[in-house]
């Protein structure tokens, strides 16, 4: 809830630039899936100011 972390801001040119692929694959892929989830929550959190969740969906069926 009240998470903070630091942003870190790296200026490159674009002709020094690496590509990401590398460092994700040398994360465990708890990092990898730890990273994920948080872009997920701050997505929704942006998108629907809302906490992500499973909707429930009710059907009621009446039988003879």
């Amino acid at each position: 809830m009240g998470e903070k972390r630091a942003v870190i801001v790296i200026k490159t040119s674009l002709k020094s630039a690496t590509s990401d692929v590398a460092y994700w694959q040398s994360q465990t892929y708890e990092a990898r899936l730890a990273a994920l989830e948080t872009i997920r929550r701050e997505f929704h959190q942006w998108k629907y100011n809302a906490e992500p969740g499973f909707q429930r969906v009710y059907r009621i069926v009446k039988q003879a």
